[in-house]
This record gives structure tokens, sequence and C-alpha cells, in this order.
């Protein structure tokens, strides 16, 4: 029994230790945010100019994670003002009917040194739909966030009638961020 006593006292103190919380990170410039499709066989880019991610973030703390990244839509842009008009409107992100897309991960795993998956919701005109990130981590005085997704836009009800035909039009766009971050105080 004296033996058993430290044992259960040394796993009684790990249980009653707060877990460790993740850092809270504010995006600071050189992040982006963009998008990668095509048109009729031709690959066009663009970004969304105003995005604004709420961070927090340990690999350590995994549990206490949680990314919330709000977007406006209507600063979505690829340089090519038609495109850009067509986007923004109803048939597309429908800017002035549903002003803002929204990405929240709380569920994150590792995958290899550095690698993590973010399974979280993204909501856009209105649908919700399960999307998961693929991030890197660089840690240090100013961490930053590498990440890729595949959206598949007709499950938003981006671009129906016409523009349903995936041999103009790919269902599947590519999205990427690069965050530079900076801790919060705290």
């Amino acid at each position: 029994m004296r033996r058993l006593l430290p044992v259960l006292i040394a796993v009684a103190a790990l249980l009653a230790a707060p877990a460790a919380d993740a850092r809270e990170y504010r995006m600071q410039e050189g992040s982006f945010l963009q998008f990668t499709s095509s048109y009729d066989g031709e690959s066009f880019d663009g970004r969304f100019a105003r995005f604004v991610p709420t961070l927090r973030f340990d690999p350590a703390a995994l549990a206490s994670s949680r990314f919330d990244v709000e977007i406006d839509l209507a600063s979505a842009s690829t340089g090519h003002d038609e495109r850009d008009e067509v986007l923004v409107g109803d048939e597309f992100f429908d800017a002035a009917g549903i002003a803002t897309a929204r990405y929240v991960a709380t569920t994150f795993r590792r995958t290899g040194e550095g690698r993590f998956v973010a399974e979280g919701t993204l909501t856009l005109r209105g649908i919700a739909r399960p999307v998961a990130l693929e991030f890197t981590w660089r840690p240090g005085k100013r961490p930053v966030l590498d990440g890729e997704a595949t959206v598949k836009r007709l499950a938003f009800g981006i671009g129906e009638g016409d523009w349903a035909d995936t041999t103009v039009l790919p269902d599947e766009v590519k999205v990427r961020t690069h965050l530079v971050l900076a801790p919060l105080p705290g």
C-alpha cells in the first residue's frame, strides 16, 4: 500500500492539472486567402481582399484549438472586371444577398511533423458543408500557417443553371491561405 499511495497521488495531480490552452493569434501583413479555378480550360486565380481569421492554435493543445474565418465575398477579385462582376453576383457568391462566408474548425489532427488537418464547416450562401483544411504550422515569434482545401462549388449552389456544366467550369475549386500571425497578449 505504501508503494501505491505515491502513484495514486501522482495520477490525481495529473488529472487535476488544467489542460494547456491554445494561444490566440492575429493576422499580420503578408497574409492572403486565394482560390484557383478555370473557365473553358483556362486557369485563373482570385483573392479575397478582406477576411478576418480568429485563430487559437497550439500543436500541443489541439483539443482547445479553433479557427474561425469570416470572408467578405464582395472583396473577391480575379483581376478581370467582367468575371469579377459575375463572381460576386447572385449566380455565384451573391455578395449583395449574403455578404460573408464563414469557416469554423474545432477538430484538429496531426498528420506529420508540423502538418495538420482542420476538420471544419464552411457556410457559404447560407449552406453549411464540411471542409477539411490541410495546413503546415511554422512556430516562432511570427508563426506562419500555410493551408489548402478543396471546395465543391455546386454543393454551395455556386454557379448553377448554365454554369453547372463542369466541363466548362470545374466543380472543385482550390483554396489556399498563407497567414502570417502575431500572438495576442495574454
